[in-house]
């Protein structure tokens, strides 16, 4: 499976941008008509490079005027009939515009995955990679290591994946099969046992706090730091969710028949751990952070925002586990100054323990926003454009109370069972450019995303 290098369009002159999304979630063409101009760009000249963001102030345009914004929004909120909390910040200067509820924790759903993105790309950098290796074994076998590469794929690649356009590759099993039986063969080896190491991570592969049918339901695979196509059972068939129980012996069980079809007779063994300093066979590689990052958030992929806050906590010198990873992202974001009102339980947000205040999620916007932190633009980039990509594809952004914000909202949503939330960034109709969170419901009855972008579309329309 490859990465297609797409031209995306960014919030009016906000932020040029290069994104990089897997070619098989190819995103529609941008909507012929938008509420502000769009700019197009091309791509960096090399491939895998954090995407890019244009020179334009944050600062350009007037601030709205807080009295007027408020008017507006008090109004739709007041209206709503459901529990809204809500906060409108200037980029620019940090001053709170607007604020409902906003210092009120709330369950974030999977804008938890902002606070994720954030404290991957701040600490192993927007160009680190994950690895899946082979290696000898002391018995004359070799071991399939995983590293957490959540992107490992035994699928065959497409005939446009030659095209040097699409770049760069997610990791394929199938050639790190190749090499592994190139280096057999070489070594007179024909016959051989796959045993396996998964032991980079540690601990469940569910969280207690997340709710028993996320996994049978295909909402997440059991986490491993061994797994191939995100642990589905049919992953050739996009229409089919379901998980295998234990993603690590799966891949192990694929790679030896890979291994065989490539010539060396192979076995699947069992679970061990890889001998320190063994001799390595083959090994292939992720995309880069900046591109998991853009994947996850345009997709809401929950298996990579799992294996995203793991590498976390493997830089962290913390154990690669739900606690772990979720006390290195905390500690993350405290030294970049943007931890107060967060605390989470998980990376992908599927846990209704999360709680996290709309003032933090704009605050965390706001950081990735900044020119002073060119690392985390990828967190930006990443984001669904309204009325166009990833989760906020139409329907959304379509209706009249919304359409103000289609291509002008750039946000990430998050949904679970009585709760919708959004945060993002949007330009204002002066050109300002601000950072929002609207988080909508208790978990207690039903709610409507859609009062969320008319929220989103009133600040987008307000030229006050």
């Amino acid at each position: 499976m490859s990465l297609s290098l797409l031209n995306v369009f960014a919030v009016a002159a906000a932020f040029a941008v290069v994104k990089l999304t897997p070619a098989r979630h190819l995103s529609p063409q941008p909507p012929s008509v938008a509420a502000r101009d769009v700019v197009r760009v091309s791509a960096e000249s090399s491939a895998g490079s954090p995407a890019g963001v244009s020179a334009a102030e944050p600062g350009t345009g007037p601030v709205p005027d807080a009295s007027v914004l408020a008017g507006r929004l008090s109004g739709a909120i007041g209206g709503s009939g459901t529990e809204i909390s809500a906060v409108v910040v200037d980029v620019a200067t940090g001053r709170t515009l607007f604020g409902h509820r906003g210092d009120r924790p709330a369950t974030p759903a999977s804008t938890t995955k902002l606070a994720t993105s954030v404290a991957a790309l701040a600490s192993v950098g927007p160009e680190h990679r994950i690895t899946t290796r082979v290696v000898r074994s002391a018995g004359g076998g070799i071991v399939l290591v995983g590293g957490g590469d959540p992107t490992l794929t035994a699928l065959p690649a497409s005939p446009e994946d030659d095209s040097p356009q699409f770049s760069p590759q997610f990791a394929s099993l199938d050639d790190l099969a190749k090499q592994t039986a190139a280096a057999l063969k070489k070594a007179g080896i024909g016959q051989v046992r796959v045993d396996y190491d998964a032991s980079a991570y540690q601990g469940p592969g569910a969280a207690p706090t997340w709710k028993p049918n996320y996994i049978p339901d295909g909402e997440v695979a059991p986490v491993s730091a061994l797994a191939v196509d995100n642990g589905k059972v049919a992953p050739q068939d996009p229409t089919k969710r379901a998980r295998v129980s234990d993603p690590a012996a799966v891949a192990t069980a694929k790679f030896a028949e890979l291994l065989t079809k490539n010539g060396v007779s192979a076995k699947a063994g069992r679970k061990v751990a890889a001998g320190e300093g063994a001799e390595e066979l083959g090994a292939v590689q992720s995309p880069p952070m900046s591109v998991l990052v853009e994947h996850l958030l345009t997709e809401s992929d929950n298996d990579v925002a799992e294996a995203v806050a793991r590498q976390v906590a493997m830089n962290k010198g913390l154990p690669a586990s739900f606690q772990g990873a979720a006390q290195a992202v905390m500690q993350v974001l405290t030294e970049l100054g943007a931890g107060q009102g967060v605390a989470v339980n998980d990376g992908s947000g599927l846990s209704p323990a999360n709680r996290i205040t709309p003032l933090a999620l704009a605050r965390i916007v706001s950081l990735a926003a900044d020119a002073e932190h060119p690392d985390l633009r990828a967190t930006i980039t990443g984001m669904p454009v309204a009325g166009f990509s990833g989760t906020l594809s139409p329907p959304r952004y379509t209706g009249r109370a919304s359409r103000a914000g289609a291509g002008v909202v750039r946000a990430k949503t998050g949904t679970l069972s009585g709760v919708s939330t959004l945060a993002g960034l949007l330009r204002d109709a002066d050109g300002r450019l601000l950072a929002f969170a609207f988080m909508l419901g208790d978990g207690k009855g039903w709610v409507n995303p859609l009062t969320l972008d008319r929220l989103a579309a009133e600040v987008a329309r307000c030229g006050c």
